[in-house]
């Protein structure tokens, strides 16, 4: 038993992969995310839903490293994100949305980049980098400027580097937006058997259909704010995960008269 475990009724019950404590950022006088905490589990896909300015991707940047949070902490497998972030951020591949890529790169030439940066010997960068741009629909543009790929084909080279290395914890930001069907349904594949292998997933989406797919543990926040956590069937309570989320959100009607210049004489 590691001294990060614990038992209960005797079972040993393994850490969280992922652990937030207390998670606070303001932007001026603007509370993004305000005293949140979460746990995630081995093995679990967890969908992170909000609605716009819910302060899901300042979440997902201080549990990164990349934004200094005010107050509290994340750890990742025991490690502190920001107190020990070689350790943590070595155990974990992150696809930021909208983040600036090194694109004046190939797409190999990136992927090569990415995994000598986390120490990988050439032979393993070599193997995994041709098997991922396979897998991914790549294999043709691997030799391209990343700087010439479209929009969908950027989100899987950013989802190539994350995986590059073999983390144990993947923390995505609308991992299939701009993907197509095909793609996206690789994609798919490829988290399920990441979290089959043990692996596990924390991806941010507005696609509740997306969600409720593929994900087994869901988190809706608000106002910078855990509202409900837990197992799929949990957070969704016996209703839809949509009918849920505006539940807890707060629904907004269009009044009669709303916009009635669209609407035909």
């Amino acid at each position: 038993m590691t001294e990060l475990s614990h038992q209960e009724n005797g079972a040993e019950i393994a850490p969280p992969v992922l652990s937030l404590r207390g998670l606070r950022k303001r932007f001026g006088d603007f509370v993004a995310v305000d005293d949140l905490s979460l746990d995630v589990p081995a093995g679990a896909m967890l969908g992170l839903l909000g609605p716009n300015g819910a302060g899901k991707t300042t979440t997902l940047s201080m549990a990164t490293g990349v934004l200094r949070p005010d107050a509290g902490t994340a750890t990742v497998l025991g490690h502190d994100v920001w107190s020990d972030p070689a350790s943590a951020k070595g155990r974990m591949g992150v696809l930021p949305d909208g983040a600036r890529m090194f694109d004046r790169l190939t797409g190999a030439e990136l992927l090569r980049y990415t995994g000598l940066l986390h120490g990988m010997s050439d032979a393993d960068v070599t193997q995994r980098a041709g098997e991922l741009l396979e897998a991914l629909g790549l294999a043709d543009a691997g030799h391209t400027l990343v700087v010439d790929y479209s929009a969908g084909m950027r989100k899987k080279i950013g989802l190539a580097c994350a995986l590059i290395h073999g983390p144990r914890l993947l923390m995505l930001d609308e991992p299939l937006e701009a993907v197509d069907p095909v793609s996206g349904e690789t994609i798919r594949q490829i988290l399920r058997a990441f979290a089959a292998g043990g692996g596990t997933v924390v991806m941010s989406s507005h696609v509740m259909e997306l969600v409720e797919s593929l994900c087994d543990r869901v988190a809706i926040v608000a106002a910078g704010r855990i509202l409900a956590d837990g197992t799929l069937d949990e957070v969704r309570a016996g209703a839809s995960l949509q009918d849920r989320f505006l539940d807890l959100v707060g629904r907004y009607e269009l009044g009669e008269e709303t916009l009635a210049w669209l609407r035909s004489s």
